[in-house]
């Protein structure tokens, strides 16, 4: 269990959860892939961070912030 936020917690928390999605909604638009092309024509693409990696964000944020739970790996089981 995690301690209460503060207002001015919960305040910063929502905040950084909202620019983590909207940078989310961008990479996956394909907004945020930058391009260069060097000298010798070649092109070289990169994000500045990785799908994977800011959906790990988003969802320890949102756990943060009460908006979610998370529960162990599922295990199969037999009747």
């Amino acid at each position: 269990m995690t301690a209460a936020l503060t207002p001015a917690e919960r305040t910063l928390l929502t905040e950084r959860l909202t620019a983590a999605e909207t940078a989310l909604h961008e990479i996956l638009l394909g907004r945020q892939v930058k391009t260069f092309v060097d000298q010798s024509g070649e092109r070289v693409e990169y994000q500045l961070m990785s799908k994977d990696a800011l959906r790990a964000y988003i969802l320890e944020l949102r756990v943060r912030l009460g908006l979610s739970s998370v529960t162990g790996p599922l295990r199969p089981w037999m009747l």
